[in-house]
């Protein structure tokens, strides 16, 4: 798999510029530093002396009020600590900034101004290998030096000096690898061959001299012995490999070495064959309506879903009065949703609930203490739907509902195998899920949202613990809490629909993506998901009733 790298340029006066780095602290009290762009974002207005900034115009829902230096969440309104400090200032790079790289060169590459080569062990190896097939494959005259910072990596191959390099050796033929890890194998001297003489390489090697006459003159049986052995030393180092087949009729490559030795064999001019990756099968073969059956003990085949109104009547501190004992004493320690004492008042900011600001209760089954005004707070800003969830260990009250938009349910069996499980056949579940407009439990109520990807198509096995794996997500399903509406993680989209915690596979046939089979743990993980959304064989029971 091949996947685009970048390297990102900021201007000097920006937080990594200063060496400025803004982190928040996470439940275990350690501290995480918020993504490049966010972090700028925060050194702006902190610079600009704002007494706050609100981040949801770079898709967060968060407030920084540096005044408290805390990370308020808009919806549930949580407060956690955020702290600015100072690291080490990023390197400046002279004159103009480089161009888009990548490696192999585009043809039109040489017209481009020049940049430092690549120094990575890949690059460097393939390179030696293209100098050794000789002229024509690779020109490997020393580069000159071009305007960079002082830093800037040495020419790709160095023009004379019979030392070998620090990673590799030439002995006889082959290569030993020398064992030099991390740092030092950023830091070795070009990968070049080394002079023959003495240590009885082929002949025809250079001794080391500028013009390197000899390399041309290397028999492609060597190439091949220099190509696998230099794989060798790449894989010891972790270097990723893909399946290769040479061609010649020769012995086959190992796969563990398959991957760079088909890349140098490539470079040095020999035939190759790159073998093809396995294939995607996200689905099953066709299945006609005669083949399609129900599941046994699920009645239906289809469930639709609505907004579901909160139940009426009810005010905000009588929902909470079920859950919670009150506190005469409060322990000296600090309310996780507010972050000031349990002593003091609490240090909520927002619309003031019907409640004393100093008012104190524990949660009767995980016995987690807050301000009963942030719990207030807290339940206000969320579904309003009669749950409560603890902020500090995620426990459910009641019974926990999303916001999962309207949509359509089907599920059914086909007669057809999963990987790892072909004993029995297959249950299919199709979610389908138009665009529409946000409601008022959304995050930008009256605003249209997206449906990426529509109809989905996930998969269980027709199993005792395949089908009570679906009776739970119909549970979940009912209760809003598949789906909900934000920012798409693979995309960046926000206003989309998006999966809610609850993995489900779409790949049918093959597991490439990690989202197919066989995965052995995968219904245990899928079990715990939905316990964790108050989703449990006690949850049916209370469906019946």
């Amino acid at each position: 798999t091949i996947r685009p790298v970048r390297r990102s340029y900021y201007d000097p006066s920006s937080a990594p510029g200063k060496g400025v780095v803004w982190e928040w602290e996470n439940d275990s009290g350690t501290w995480t530093p918020y993504d490049m762009d966010v972090g700028i974002t925060i050194q702006h207005a902190y610079e600009k002396q704002h007494p706050w900034v609100d981040l949801s115009a770079i898709g967060f829902c968060y407030v920084i009020d540096f005044a408290t230096m805390g990370q308020i969440n808009r919806q549930t309104q949580r407060k956690r600590r955020v702290r600015r400090r100072l690291d080490m200032v990023y390197p400046l790079v002279s004159g103009t900034l480089p161009k888009s790289q990548s490696w192999p060169a585009s043809p039109g590459a040489a017209a481009a101004p020049p940049v430092p080569a690549c120094t990575c062990p890949q690059c460097l190896l393939v390179m030696s290998v293209k100098a050794a097939a000789g002229p024509g494959t690779a020109t490997l005259q020393p580069r000159k030096a071009a305007p960079a910072p002082p830093a800037a990596p040495k020419p790709l191959l160095p023009a004379a000096g019979p030392k070998a390099p620090d990673g590799v050796a030439v002995v006889r033929g082959s290569l030993k690898p020398l064992a030099a890890q991390g740092g030092r194998r950023q830091a070795a001297s070009t990968p070049a061959l080394s002079s023959a003489g003495a240590s009885g390489s082929p002949p025809g090697v250079g001794s080391g001299k500028a013009s390197r006459p000899g390399l041309s003159t290397l028999n492609r049986s060597h190439l091949q012995r220099l190509a696998i052995a230099q794989s060798r030393v790449l894989i010891a180092s972790g270097v990723p490999t893909v399946p290769v087949k040479n061609l010649t009729g020769s012995s086959p490559v190992n796969p563990a070495l398959a991957g760079i030795t088909g890349i140098l064999m490539s470079a040095a001019g020999l035939p190759v064959c790159l073998t093809r990756p396995p294939k995607l099968v996200l689905h099953p073969p066709p299945v006609s309506k005669s083949e399609i059956q129900s599941i046994p003990g699920i009645s239906h085949s289809c469930r639709k879903t609505t907004k579901k109104q909160a139940k009426k009547g009810k005010t905000p501190e009588e929902v909470l009065k079920k859950y919670l004992q009150k506190v005469r004493h409060p322990p000296d320690e600090d309310c996780t949703i507010c972050m000031e004492r349990l002593s003091a008042p609490s240090g909520y900011k927002g619309p003031q609930p019907a409640v004393k600001p100093d008012l104190v209760g524990k949660l009767v089954k995980c016995s987690h203490v807050f301000h009963l005004h942030c719990l207030v707070a807290m339940y206000n800003n969320g579904n309003k739907d009669g749950s409560l969830q603890c902020p500090t260990c995620k426990t459910i009250y009641g019974v926990k509902t999303g916001t999962q938009p309207p949509g359509k349910m089907e599920y059914h069996i086909i007669p057809h195998a999963l990987p790892g499980h072909a004993d029995c056949k297959t249950i299919r579940i199709i979610y389908n899920i138009p665009p529409g407009v946000q409601g008022p439990e959304h995050p930008n109520p009256g605003k249209s949202f997206t449906a990426r990807g529509f109809p989905r198509h996930c998969y269980l096995p027709d199993s005792e613990k395949g089908r009570k794996v679906l009776k739970l997500l119909l549970v979940a399903w009912d209760r809003r809490l598949i789906f909900a509406i934000g920012t798409s993680s693979t995309t960046g989209e926000s206003d989309t629909v998006i999966w809610n915690e609850i993995h489900h596979k779409t790949e049918f046939g093959s597991n490439l993506t990690g989202h197919g089979y066989p995965d052995i743990n995968y219904l245990d993980n899928v079990l715990a998901e939905l316990a964790a959304q108050g989703i449990t064989e006690e949850s049916l029971a209370q469906e019946k009733d």
